[in-house]
């Protein structure tokens, strides 16, 4: 194959993977581009997005990561770019305006490192060959060594190691060759010390991604992961990504477990990032997430809704007088209402639920659980 045709196969199998601009506003959606190739809008620290042009550099891959279709065992067509050839296409890309930024994920060729150093070969030919000062996302291989991490992070915008599950035990039934603590946990604590406040890299974006019910953790597991990831090692964001039926090992947990319908799974997906905003943006904690005696979200009912069902005596809130935490705990009321409402507060009082610009359903929502004195 020519270098579109391989293009073409590496940056359609890298759709699988969402850790890098997968969001949830209009300007955040992913777009097929020219060639097949998947094109995704990423938000800037500075503000803003850059578009980025999003491929694998191989999908030959050693691994036997059993939810994956692209694991050794499948039988699909398989090629690789060389670092020469992503540097030119991206480049290309860049010359027409296409794209502003790169992520370059890969399947693992022999080894982590060896793979490692192929990804930071194109990195190193963009940066320091051909001066780009813009957007790249590498993706960190499990396994791969400090130093082949830290050369990463000198070359990086942004960095991701998909975390897959919670725990040892329920990434046992995903993996035979791949050791949980070595290969996962050891390189993601590696990460978030490295890019800590005042740490030498501390400019580069931490994420990471979990493949939701491939193996058989509960959402309270994934719960308390994301904290520790937030928390203490300083993670920007964590995604989450439905497992699809059919696309792995039948032996799997994922293929059996309880969860059987497509409108399920991705429900389960939509609650888990409900709760991942709840954290990052609503100064809720992990032990304040409502969860049901499975230890498992409601598929059937916002969590925060239910966490003000539980709490009466929290409500009602005074919109004239309640502090910013406090608003933001009332279902209905986001970030961006909250700080439309705190600033209309500033010239002087609401009056009456219609000025805090918001119709419907919403506004209903959010009059069972506020005052307007």
């Amino acid at each position: 194959m020519n270098t579109i045709e391989k293009l073409e196969v590496l940056s359609k199998d890298s759709q699988y993977d969402l850790a890098c601009a997968c969001g949830t506003g209009k300007d955040e959606h992913r777009k097929r581009g020219a060639n097949d190739t998947w094109l995704y809008p990423v938000t800037l620290p500075q503000g803003g997005y850059s578009v980025l042009l999003k491929t694998l550099l191989s999908n030959a891959c050693s691994n036997d990561c059993k939810y994956c279709p692209l694991r050794s065992e499948t039988d699909v067509r398989r090629c690789t770019l060389k670092p020469e050839e992503v540097a030119n296409v991206f480049l290309e890309y860049l010359k027409k305006k296409m794209v502003s930024g790169l992520f370059l994920s890969s399947g693992v060729v022999g080894n982590a490192d060896y793979t490692m150093d192929k990804i930071n070969t194109v990195a190193r030919l963009l940066r320091k060959k051909h001066q780009f000062r813009g957007y790249l996302h590498l993706k960190i291989i499990p396994g791969a060594s400090d130093a082949a991490i830290e050369e990463t992070l000198s070359l990086a915008s942004a960095v991701s190691l998909n975390i897959e599950t919670p725990g040892k035990e329920h990434f046992a039934a995903l993996s035979a060759r791949k050791d949980y603590d070595k290969d996962i946990i050891r390189p993601i604590n590696l990460m978030g010390r490295l890019t800590g406040r005042g740490m030498k890299f501390s400019r580069v974006k931490c994420t990471t991604q979990f493949i939701v019910g491939a193996s058989d953790e509960s959402d309270g597991e994934i719960v308390e992961s994301m904290s520790s990831l937030y928390n203490r090692l300083n993670f920007k964001r964590v995604y989450f990504s439905a497992y699809q039926k059919g696309l792995g090992n039948p032996d799997i947990p994922g293929e059996r477990q309880f969860l059987t319908s497509p409108g399920e799974r991705f429900m389960r997906e939509h609650r888990l990032y409900q709760v991942d905003f709840l954290m990052r943006k609503y100064g809720f904690n992990a032990n304040e997430i409502p969860l049901d005696i499975s230890g498992n979200l409601s598929l059937s009912k916002d969590p925060k809704e239910i966490w003000a069902d539980n709490h009466p005596e929290f409500f009602p809130v005074s919109i004239n007088k309640a502090d910013k935490e406090a608003l933001l705990r009332v279902p209905g009321l986001g970030p961006d209402t909250v700080k439309g409402l705190l600033s209309i507060r500033k010239e002087g009082r609401i009056t009456r639920p219609e000025d805090l610009g918001v119709k419907g359903k919403r506004l209903e929502k959010i009059k069972r659980y506020v005052i307007i004195e």
